[in-house]
This record gives C-alpha cells, structure tokens and sequence, in this order.
C-alpha cells in the first residue's frame, strides 16, 4: 500500500495505528509516505505479517508532488486538475515534470484524489465514503491516455496510490468520527509488487526486494475489494516479464489470472484482437469484471516494452 499519511504530517492516524490497519487489511506491505519528512522511520521494518517502508512525498505548493522511496520517484496524482464541482477542493495538484528521465513512474490512479475530482454532487460523496465500490470503476481516461503517450518514449512505471489521511477528527488519540479508514482504504485499491525470491525477515533484504520490483515495473495495479488479485502474471513467449524491455521478434504474449475476467491487450494505447505481437509497441493488460452490471477495471498491468 502506498502514498499514505500520518501523525507526523496531516493524517490522523497514528505509525502504530497504520500498521495496526495494514494487518486487519490482510496486506503484506505499507509504504508510509508523510509530507516532507521520514520521521516515521524510526519505526521501519517489520511488524507481524506488515513491514513497514518509510518514504516521503516532496510537496510544493500546489504542484509537483512526488512520492520519493530510496532513489526510487513516482509523480503523485500527476494529473489532479481539481473539481468542478466544488472549487473548495482547490485549483488542482498536477505535476509539471512528467518529462524528466528521473521519475521512475506515476501514480496513474490514486484512490482518494482521482475519485473525489470526479465527484459531481454531495451525494455521490457520500455514496463513495459509504460504499467506494459503487463509485470506483475505471482510472480517469486522461491519466491512462497520457501514462501510454509517456511509455512511447521510454519505460514508465505506473502504481495504484491512496493518499490516504483516515479524514476525521481525533480526540485523545482516537477518531470516533471517520469518513474512512486506514484498514477500509486498504482494502480498496492496491499495488502488487513481483518479487524475484522470498522475503527473509530482515529490513534490508526485504526492501531492496520491493523497491527492486517497484523500479523494474514487476508491479500491477488492483482494485481488491472487486476480487483478490495476487497471482497475476503477464509475460511473453520469450521470457520477457511485465516491466522488461526485449528486441521486438513476433513475441506471443500471455497472462494469467486468478479467477475468470475479461482481459484486455492494448498496444500503444489501443485495443487489439490478437495476442500475438505484429509489430513493435508498448503491450499492457487491463482485465476487468463485472460489478452491479457494470465492467470495472479489476487489474491494470505495467507494459512489456517491444521495441
């Protein structure tokens, strides 16, 4: 779980209470990642079934946030433009350096700002705080349009984050009054991470396995709470894994999925009937499912880059 907010910056939640959250969630990891500090480092490392990696998100004002791991940057909600509807949610937070070869990657869909810029009403707000399901379909149309324009010209990255801040108001170190918590964000919208060997228990070994992953875009972005989404895979004919880069050579590319969906192949930003790659491109898989008798993106993977 990643791009989330605590005590230390302007969420409600305590480390301890986020971890707390992240093992009632069932997750395996929470990449904390508070306004311009680490000081939530002092508490790096495993704790249970959760390990706990401390980043930051580097905020200037109104612009260029960016969610910074280890050497490792992914621009936060790249291309948060505000609401229409209601201007309190200010002009937007979008980020001006989407070219530099620096940015690993994107937040290509982020769970609290994507949605609540998409809200048209208070009503359908408080539907999304009630029931996130039934406002939570697809990733907005211009961040997946402009993530597959990036990876024309080289290799980008793209995570699933929640800006997650529990809302509330906190008293004597609790929130009695939540608009959503940490374990129920958690449950939502997650990025999965492919390993290349087990964990071993031990901070360092385990966070250069996941930032490894991270960087080499062995990651995919899922929306749980439709179904559980580990054991995913998208590879091609010729060993080439998600993420990887390989002389194009008429590859047949393949995916697997945990339960049965709808996949989608899309090259270069468009659909395409055959699984066998004609011609050079950027191949990336969407499957979706339904949900209230409608098709919701379920798993969007990182690309296999053709060249």
């Amino acid at each position: 779980m990643a791009h989330l907010h605590s005590t230390w910056s302007d969420g409600t939640g305590t480390v301890a209470q986020i971890v707390s959250a992240g093992q009632r969630a069932g997750v395996d990891v929470v990449m904390l990642t508070d306004h311009n500090t680490r000081a939530g480092a002092v508490d790096e490392g495993w704790h249970g079934s959760v390990l706990l990696l401390v980043g930051e998100e580097v905020t200037p004002e109104r612009a260029d946030h960016t969610l910074v791991f280890d050497g490792l940057s992914f621009a936060a909600h790249p291309f948060s433009r505000g609401s229409q509807r209601f201007a309190r949610f200010g002009p937007g937070m979008p980020h001006t350096g989407l070219a530099s070869p620096s940015l690993t990657g994107i937040e290509l869909w982020s769970f609290v700002t994507d949605t609540a810029e998409r809200v048209r009403s208070v009503r359908e707000g408080l539907l999304f705080a009630a029931a996130p399901l039934r406002v939570l379909d697809h990733p907005p149309a211009l961040n997946v349009s402009e993530w597959d324009r990036m990876c024309l010209s080289r290799r980008v990255v793209a995570i699933g984050g929640l800006d997650a801040h529990q809302i509330g108001i906190r008293v004597r170190g609790r929130v009695p009054l939540r608009l959503m918590g940490y374990a129920r964000s958690f449950r939502q919208l997650r990025t999965h991470v492919l390993c290349t060997e087990l964990v071993d228990g031990s901070l360092d070994h385990d966070r250069a396995l996941v930032y490894d992953a991270l960087g080499a875009g062995r990651c995919y972005i899922a929306v749980d709470a439709l179904a559980p989404a580990r054991g995913f895979s998208f590879w091609a004919s010729d060993g080439t894994v998600m993420g990887g880069e390989a002389p194009f050579d008429g590859q047949t590319l393949f995916a697997s999925v945990p339960r049965p969906a709808s996949l989608r192949l899309v090259r270069d930003g468009t659909l395409v009937e055959r699984w066998k790659a004609d011609r050079p491109g950027v191949y990336r898989v969407e499957a979706r499912l339904r949900y209230r008798g409608r098709d919701r993106t379920w798993i969007l993977s990182n690309p296999i880059y053709l060249r």
